[in-house]
């Protein structure tokens, strides 16, 4: 008697649980099945969730293997040596240099100098770039600036990643060379580059092709400056060579004899 209250007992919680299984299953399906009411929920929840504008890629900043940085500035070699000032700019006005660009794949670039000119004052351009910019569009700087009398002013730290070109190529030695950091925004040069921008002439600051050029001592620092990066002379550019919106065009009137010039005083 006992078996068989025992196997009635069994056959009907065998029967409970079946049938349990059969609803939960039944439910998940129609839930995968009911795609309209799904997707709505889904963008309902998407249009709440924050984009986040900043890739996630490991910073070049990190120490590396060897812990050598991305970029050290040597000390000055020669007997010119111009006068110097610092300007840090607003954190919101650089960031890091990253490994990694924002799809994951690694950057492998070495470093190239991007030569610029400020458009306007000296004083104007550091004012820019000491005041915060939430927008990413707005965010612009340079790692140094170079007054008219050779004044160099530094401005971010050679290891940190400055804002110097937006849509951006260089085409060098090694061919093409671009790094997407925000997938928002075009690739540039500014994972790997160190710009460098010379204040504009008072007949420079407009939008007119030419202007009357560059000081005597504005070569001598840009030179003076450059030899202290170490990047060789087939990676030193224009902003206007690695331009990819055709709106830049600077820097106008740039003497590049005059430059090499300066470049070879301070070899000899």
């Amino acid at each position: 008697m006992r078996y068989q209250v025992w196997a009635f007992v069994r056959s009907l919680l065998i029967a409970t649980m079946t049938l349990v299984a059969v609803i939960v299953v039944g439910s998940v399906g129609s839930g995968l099945l009911n795609q309209p009411a799904a997707n709505a929920q889904l963008s309902q929840v998407s249009r709440q969730i924050p984009v986040f504008r900043r890739p996630v890629s490991p910073p070049r900043s990190q120490p590396s293997a060897a812990n050598q940085p991305f970029m050290t500035l040597s000390p000055g070699r020669g007997s010119y040596t111009p006068a110097e000032e610092y300007a840090p700019a607003d954190p919101t006005n650089f960031g890091d240099r990253f490994i990694t660009d924002a799809f994951g794949m690694p950057t492998y670039q070495a470093p190239i100098v991007v030569i610029h000119e400020t458009v306007s004052s000296a004083n104007s351009a550091l004012n820019y770039f000491r005041t915060p910019h939430p927008r990413d569009a707005d965010q612009r700087s340079y790692h140094a600036l170079i007054r008219r009398n050779g004044t160099v002013v530094y401005i971010v730290p050679p290891e940190r990643r400055a804002f110097g070109a937006g849509n951006s190529v260089f085409d060098g030695p090694n061919g093409i060379e671009t790094v997407t950091t925000n997938p928002l925004f075009p690739p540039s040069v500014n994972n790997f580059a160190y710009h460098i921008s010379l204040e504009s002439p008072t007949d420079g600051r407009g939008n007119q092709s030419r202007h009357s050029g560059y000081t005597t001592v504005q070569y001598q620092s840009l030179a003076w400056l450059i030899a202290r990066t170490g990047v060789p002379q087939d990676r030193i550019t224009t902003h206007r060579a690695v331009d990819r919106s055709g709106s830049r065009r600077d820097p106008r009137s740039f003497d590049t004899q005059r430059f090499a010039a300066a470049l070879q005083d301070l070899a000899a």
